[in-house]
């Protein structure tokens, strides 16, 4: 899939007051610094889209991006920022989950790791928590140019046997780099993927409209 236009919305705290309709909406999130507003700038072909800071926490907002006229981008705040301090902290922790929780057209959310960390506790119970509340979810590795790919093997199979302690399968997995532009041709196709499997999803009108099986016709 290419992205041919990328417009951005609207920003809000409030996910009650996000774009109306049911256009599907994939959603980035992940720890502060972890190259999030670089990869949505790679995905669309963007230099500023999302825009980059070199100083981490500072998207706060709800952010959407419309897609092809399609779908939506959505740039979610990133969680666990210690210099909000506590309540800061739980003000973003509430959007986040409000969101995720009440927003019926998120169709993905993709968590993104910083591949050159060991597993962090804040992102494993994250995770788990998508996994409790039956979110669907795709985990990005980022900034695999930053470290060899014997080391990335490795740290991908720690993160891997680490969540496979407690699931039964591990969600999709990509590997992406913003600067090398690594992996944007696999996410923008899956995401393509899953849109297309929407489509040939009959409506709801379409559903009410077929006969039961021992209905007369």
């Amino acid at each position: 899939m290419e992205i041919k236009n990328a417009t951005f919305v609207i920003s809000n705290t409030d996910y009650r007051k996000c774009p109306e309709g049911n256009r599907p909406e994939y959603a980035f999130i992940g720890r502060s610094n972890v190259g999030k507003s670089s990869l949505i700038n790679m995905l669309t072909n963007r230099k500023s889209l999302a825009m980059t800071s070199q100083m981490p926490g500072k998207t706060t907002l709800i952010n959407h991006f419309l897609i092809n006229n399609s779908w939506y981008l959505v740039d979610l705040p990133g969680y666990g920022f210690a210099r909000r301090g506590e309540e800061g902290r739980k003000q973003i922790r509430q959007i986040i989950h409000n969101y995720i929780l009440g927003r019926a057209q998120l169709t993905c959310l993709f968590v993104l790791i910083d591949c050159r960390h060991a597993p962090q506790k804040i992102d494993l119970d994250f995770i788990t928590w998508l996994g409790e509340e039956g979110i669907p979810f795709a985990i990005i590795f980022t900034k695999i140019d930053k470290i060899s790919q014997t080391r990335l093997r490795e740290n991908v199979k720690i993160y891997s046997d680490k969540l496979l302690e407690t699931w039964e399968e591990l969600p999709p997995l990509f590997y992406t780099s913003s600067a090398k532009k690594i992996g944007k041709e696999e996410l923008l196709d899956y995401i393509h993927s899953i849109n297309q499997s929407l489509d040939q999803q009959p409506s709801e009108n379409e559903e009410n409209s077929k006969p039961e099986k021992d209905e007369v016709i």
